[in-house]
């Protein structure tokens, strides 16, 4: 999908786009072969050409902050499948809802092999390393929940990184409320032990783990494993829907 996206390209919207989509032309390398089938300005045609240019050169060099950079923010899912081998699915649990009076108490990273957990009071800091390895992060409600309650922690994390909050595609083709929903919708199991598990137990398990109870802090570590690892799977399930469902706003 990013190398049909001209809405990163200066003086460019998404009016032009569907115009261009709208021709059967789907592909930086369609435009450069048909280009002349198109009735678009002299001036917004150099844009493009110039702009598919410096895109193709960006993509060949991994340049994932140029695109996080000039990429809509609602948008940014689209580079998924080119940056798909340096991803990081992002899920944190915490004392609260408020960044300003509640704190992480768990970060989970799946790299779409390894699912690793970092503890407050354990290893926690150690997630600020681990995230700056990736050069894209998908999360669920991240944009206003998860990655703000890390930059306030961790002031020192760049998030330079492309950003795929999967609620906003998620809603665009009729998948809403909250993650667990979402997944019963999509056929997604969890394990018999989280299965029923919210936010809120969550706060309850790691009171129970400050107190002593060490099986409640394994139970969290599961419930939180098992929210980064299904990430995976509901981008899999409906990339191509967001796809179909972009491309058919210009029919």
């Amino acid at each position: 999908m990013l190398t049909s996206t001209y809405i990163h390209m200066p003086k460019i919207g998404a009016t032009v786009e569907k115009r261009i989509w709208s021709s059967g032309i789907r592909t930086w390398d369609d435009f450069l072969d048909r280009k002349d089938e198109l009735s678009i300005s002299r001036s917004k045609m150099e844009m493009i050409l110039t702009g598919i240019e410096d895109s193709k050169e960006r993509l060949l060099n991994r340049d994932f902050g140029f695109f996080a950079q000039s990429l809509p923010k609602a948008e940014q899912w689209r580079a998924f499948r080119d940056f798909s081998d340096k991803v990081a699915y992002v899920d944190i649990e915490t004392t609260g809802l408020s960044p300003q009076s509640s704190h992480i108490t768990v970060i989970g990273i799946y790299d779409g092999k390894d699912a690793k957990t970092y503890v407050k009071g354990i290893d926690l800091e150690d997630a600020v390393e681990e995230l700056d390895k990736h050069e894209f992060l998908v999360t669920f409600n991240g944009s206003r929940f998860d990655l703000p309650f890390i930059k306030r922690e961790f002031p020192q994390v760049n998030f330079n990184q492309l950003h795929a909050d999967l609620m906003y595609p998620l809603r665009r083709i009729s998948l809403t409320g909250g993650l667990k929903k979402i997944e019963v919708e999509l056929g997604i199991t969890r394990s018999e032990d989280t299965v029923g598990i919210s936010g809120f137990d969550a706060v309850r398990l790691w009171n129970q783990y400050e107190k002593g109870d060490q099986d409640a802090l394994e139970l969290l570590l599961e419930y939180n494993r098992e929210d980064i690892v299904n990430l995976q799977t509901i981008i899999n399930k409906t990339l191509q829907r967001f796809i179909d469902n972009k491309f058919s706003e210009c029919v």
